[in-house]
């Protein structure tokens, strides 16, 4: 199977009431991508907008980017939800061998959205919609369950705010970059037991894209120092309904990691940094867990040994993670323009020394009903 390569990324400043609309930035993130890969816009055959009518307030939301994308007189076409799953569908579009260059682009403009209106549409219109749950109640009811079953506490839970967002200080396009101490998360005004403000990420405002390329593109295009390879990829979706599943149980993104490490051909130990979804904080230390990195329940205490911290053995979020910056559609891909930054070894401050297998993580649907897991490699 031919290989696929990123071989160009880009992304805005992550802010609160970001000036500029949707194409706007659409179309700053494209130009750099494409800048950034060293070809122009007449390379690329293929076009995936990640994007959402819902978060956009329009319908077939592609259509208000397609121009500032470079989609005119190509093909595009549209996923909704997180940019981890777009990345997919762009890679599978090229190994289907009708394209060669993709640009895979994500915008979100959540200062402009009712983020708990729209996240309570996610829920069964019949019953569950109508007690009012959103993104951040039913992760609060996901944190509780969790804490419960292996015994964790909520100062545990905070350490991953202080972690992270100190980590956003050494990233210029984080939106919160502060030093923070356990007891300024427990101090945070509590907006869903047991979920306080700083153990929240914020609602932010973004684009991120990136160019993927056929291996015989890649290489006709790029250098090798620009070429990150998407080594292996897994995604697993878990039930709908809540109550049809424990909320403590990761056994949708287990399997997820588990076919990308296979795909891949790497155990977790072999990963040198890794983006991990945390729009809570409690997520990143269930997801860490899921992805093998350490035994189930044992997460907060291997992160109170130092071992997730970015001098640590497995640095983890080293841009500041979603806490710091959480521009919905975007995350995921977020994400991996940060690895690819990583592989590059073009972090900056955040540089992971010699990194040289990354993975990256997003999530779609309410407490993480979907899993998607990059491996991404030199």
């Amino acid at each position: 199977m031919e290989k696929v390569a990123i071989i160009g990324v880009a992304q805005t400043k992550y802010e609160q009431n970001k000036k500029g609309n949707f194409a706007e930035l659409v179309y700053e993130v494209t130009s750099k991508a494409l800048e950034d890969a060293g070809i122009t816009v007449k390379e690329v055959d293929n076009v995936v907008s990640v994007s959402s009518d819902f978060w956009d307030g329009r319908t077939i939301s592609s259509m208000a980017i397609s121009d500032a994308s470079g989609a005119y007189g190509k093909d595009i076409t549209t996923v909704e939800g997180d940019g981890t799953f777009g990345a997919l569908y762009g890679m599978m579009r090229i190994l289907s061998g009708h394209f060669g260059v993709t640009i895979v682009v994500a915008h979100h403009k959540g200062t402009e959205s009712n983020m708990n209106g729209i996240t309570n549409t996610a829920f069964d219109p019949l019953v569950e919609r109508k007690l009012g749950l959103d993104a951040v109640s039913s992760a609060a009811m996901q944190a509780r369950r969790y804490m419960s079953r292996y015994g964790i506490v909520e100062e545990q839970l905070a350490l991953v705010s202080v972690k992270n967002h100190g980590n956003a200080k050494r990233n210029p396009l984080a939106l919160l970059p502060m030093d923070i101490t356990v007891e300024d998360v427990m101090n945070s005004p509590m907006i869903a037991s047991p979920l306080k403000k700083l153990d929240c990420s914020p609602v932010t405002d973004g684009a991120c894209a990136l160019i993927l390329a056929a291996e015989r593109e890649a290489k006709k295009y790029t250098t090798n120092k620009k070429r990150v390879w998407m080594m292996g990829v897994g995604h697993c979706t878990d039930a709908f309904r809540l109550g049809d599943r424990d909320l403590s149980d990761t056994r949708a993104l287990k399997k997820a990691a588990s076919k990308a490490y296979q795909m891949a051909g790497i155990e977790p130990g072999d990963v040198d940094v890794a983006e991990v979804y945390d729009a809570f904080t409690y997520m990143e230390l269930m997801w860490l867990e899921g992805m093998g990195f350490c035994e189930d329940g044992m997460g907060a205490e291997y992160l109170e040994r130092g071992k997730f911290n970015f001098d640590g053995e497995i640095p983890v979020n080293p841009s500041g993670g979603r806490l710091s910056a959480n521009p919905v559609q975007v995350a995921g891909l977020a994400s991996m323009a940060e690895c690819v930054l990583q592989l590059r070894g073009e972090a900056g401050e955040r540089q992971v020394e010699g990194a040289q297998i990354a993975l990256a993580h997003g999530i779609n649907g309410m407490c993480g009903q979907s899993h998607c897991v990059w491996i991404l490699g030199k």
